[in-house]
């Protein structure tokens, strides 16, 4: 691996030079690769003259940094061309190829580069993949200026690199390539190869298979155009000829979180077409049924609660139909599960009640409930005064005694408050009455 870290690492593209120059079988993303800052397509927030990229390469020095964002939307080339606009040598490790001997040797090559003033900018792709120890080996490099750091990750830096890291490193966030952007891609395509042999509407078709991931879209491009095709596509003969791009979703990483955030908050706002659309986003891409089924059966109780009962008993009715018959049939029960909870009367009442109640508990320790209400299995108990004065509910017209059930020590506390929303608005009504009658009997 000399030569990824020594002199004799092939040059980063000049400006005015394509990279790949001379390769004219060199992948098409390669060839298209930009040849300064200002033509990197859909990051003009960070490499525009107001961008922090922007700014500090109009200054001449750079920070340590971390490019985060979705795959194919430039981090790469970002870093070449940095390290080309403040003339700093240039030295790429992969997180997934390199180990501690790979780090050692690039640190060693760059404290001797720096000793003949040569500055490096050290590029790891995939920062996140390393260990925190690894990770801990950057710090005195980048303290001393040994280096200057530019990660890329896809993944969130708050999770996936040591704080110490990140503490010395500036996060810059890369959006996800809209359409115009990837357009532009495509455009610079046929200017290079001529027109795609697409109709518009394929060409459309095409742009929002990438999923905002430029690299996708041209090595998409590159297939259309070695097939040689005679005429044009339409979308179905496109989505016949391609394969489809399977949505970018890691069970245990952020995208993860970001989609169960979203369902959750789109159930908790009653819009089910979101809903809706967010369950289909998971269960596309492979998302464990059983685990978005215990999402809603914790949403039933914590924000739908006692407004329609229900919905608990649709969730876990919608986790035995789907273990019952599996997937695909048993996803359509939770379809139901999720429109029946986008649907229903919301309310946070008992949520809010169990966490009000909890913490009066742990604030209250040990109080004894008040005598009549204990047991008294034995004489002794009923001597001293165990159960002593208890009101067996059901023997009052109302069915109601209104007893005091607090320990003495505590004042009575109100921990549920339905709301005015479906069921809970009778159980709402019950309270007040129960609430009147107790007030009458205490001041009898």
């Amino acid at each position: 691996m000399a030569d990824l870290f020594g002199d004799d690492a092939p040059p980063s593209p000049s400006p005015g030079t394509l990279s790949g120059a001379g390769r004219d079988d060199a992948p098409l993303a390669d060839r298209l690769r930009p040849r300064a800052l200002d033509e990197v397509i859909g990051q003009e927030h960070l490499t525009g003259p107001e961008g922090a990229i922007g700014r500090m390469v109009a200054a001449g020095r750079l920070s340590s940094m971390v490019l985060w964002g979705p795959p194919g939307t430039g981090k790469t080339s970002i870093a070449r061309l940095l390290a080309d606009a403040v003339d700093m040598r240039f030295v790429s490790i992969s997180a997934v190829f390199s180990g501690v001997a790979d780090l050692k040797k690039a640190f060693a090559e760059a404290d001797r580069m720096a000793g003949s003033g040569r500055k490096t900018l050290l590029f790891v792709d995939e920062i996140h993949r390393f260990n925190r120890a690894q990770q801990d080996g950057f710090l005195p490099f980048v303290e001393r200026g040994t280096v200057t750091l530019v990660g890329a990750t896809t993944e969130n830096p708050s999770f996936a690199l040591n704080a110490a890291l990140l503490s010395r490193a500036q996060v810059l966030i890369l959006e996800r390539l809209d359409h115009e952007a990837l357009g532009k891609l495509l455009d610079r395509a046929e200017g290079l190869e001529g027109p795609l042999p697409l109709t518009d509407e394929a060409r459309a078709a095409l742009i929002a298979s990438a999923d905002g991931d430029g690299r996708f879209l041209l090595g998409q491009a590159e297939t259309l155009y070695n097939a040689g095709l005679d005429e044009p596509l339409g979308p179905a003969e496109l989505g016949a000829f391609l394969q489809r791009r399977v949505a970018v979703y890691d069970k245990d990483r952020d995208g993860h979180y970001n989609l169960i955030s979203a369902l959750h908050k789109s159930l908790r706002g009653s819009d089910p077409q979101a809903s809706l659309y967010y369950l289909a986003r998971m269960l596309t891409a492979g998302e464990e049924p059983l685990y978005v089924l215990r999402r809603l059966v914790r949403f039933a109780s914590e924000d739908i609660g006692l407004a329609d009962p229900q919905a608990l008993t649709q969730c876990l009715a919608a986790k035995d139909a789907y273990q019952f018959l599996g997937s695909p049939e048993g996803e359509l029960a939770i379809v139901q599960a999720c429109l029946y909870c986008a649907t229903a009367p919301k309310s946070n009442a008992a949520y809010a009640a169990q966490k009000a109640a909890w913490k009066s508990a742990k604030e209250t320790g040990s109080l004894m409930p008040p005598a009549n209400i204990l047991n008294a299995p034995t004489k002794l108990m009923k001597e001293i005064g165990y159960g002593e004065g208890y009101s067996y509910d059901h023997n009052t017209g109302e069915g109601f005694s209104g007893d005091d059930y607090w320990p003495a020590e505590l004042e009575p506390q109100a921990f549920y408050t339905p709301v005015e929303r479906g069921f809970e608005r009778k159980v709402r009504e019950r309270m007040e009455y129960w609430n009147r009658l107790r007030a009458e009997r205490r001041g009898a």
